[in-house]
């Protein structure tokens, strides 16, 4: 009877010691790893369903350990190092295609992936106000609550928050400081002098007067107007009366203009 009793024990002692269950220390733990991006280092989180959260290296300190307090706080979960990146993350960091990499947005609201969503529909070198993101996201009235999911983007660089631009043609907040954010649009060729000297004289659209389409600033039909024939506009209503109509490839929208510069903060 001992005998039986003791193999049992060692069985179950046995049992204890057995590989874990394939998965299982994904579901526990998240994985991480320092990659060169457009801003210097990143730091990047990942599950196996994709990148789940991105701060650059300078943004805490240089210190992995904060990162993963970050990550926790907000997922729940333990970091442990990575052997290697996610494929696309290396590329998709230096801003070249990120076609085959995957997001992990498990655990937002679906107003937050509308907004993540309509983001990275933002091409390069071009930038959409609030708003606009807002009417992408199915809510065209919510644009302040864009701010603040921008402002809470777990996934910078990847999904470019930093394309989003406030109402009035001032670039606005950025979670990384918005020098570079006028940084990472510079490196993108974006206009952006020519986007602020608009800004200052009351122009937030341009038409030109041989298509009869008014365009974002930044897109690339509004860019590639002769000034013979380029005319502004403050707001797409105003281009609207004029005969104009809206840019099919830029879809810019009627926009509430602010009165005064801080009136528009976004953040």
């Amino acid at each position: 009877m001992m005998g039986n009793d003791l193999d049992s024990i060692t069985g179950a002692l046995a049992d204890l010691t057995a590989p874990a269950a394939p998965g299982l220390a994904d579901r526990i733990f998240g994985s991480w790893l320092a990659a060169p991006s457009r801003l210097g280092a990143a730091f990047v989180a990942f599950t196996g369903a994709g990148v789940q959260f991105v701060r650059s290296a300078e943004s805490v300190r240089g210190d992995a350990g904060a990162f993963a307090e970050a990550y926790r706080d907000r997922f729940g979960r333990p970091l442990r190092p990575a052997d290697r990146a996610p494929a696309g993350l290396l590329g998709a960091l230096r801003g070249t295609s990120a076609a085959s990499l995957q997001l992990d947005l498990r655990g937002l609201s679906d107003f937050e992936r509308d907004v993540l969503t309509a983001t990275s529909r933002i091409p390069a070198g071009q930038t959409r106000p609030y708003g606009w993101v807002a009417r992408e996201a199915g809510r065209p009235r919510a644009v302040r609550a864009v701010g603040t999911v921008l402002a809470r983007n777990p996934v910078p660089l990847l999904v470019p928050c930093h394309r989003v631009v406030r109402a009035d043609g001032l670039l606005g907040d950025y979670m990384f400081g918005s020098a570079h954010k006028e940084q990472l649009l510079r490196a993108e060729q974006g206009n952006v002098d020519e986007v602020a000297a608009l800004a200052r004289q009351g122009v937030h659209f341009v038409g030109s007067d041989t298509t009869g389409v008014v365009c974002f600033p930044t897109c690339p039909h509004a860019r590639r107007i002769t000034l013979a024939h380029r005319h502004g506009f403050r707001t797409v209503g105003a281009a609207l009366v004029s005969g104009y109509r809206p840019c099919r490839y830029c879809r810019p929208a009627a926009e509430v203009i602010p009165a005064h510069p801080d009136a528009g903060s976004d953040r």
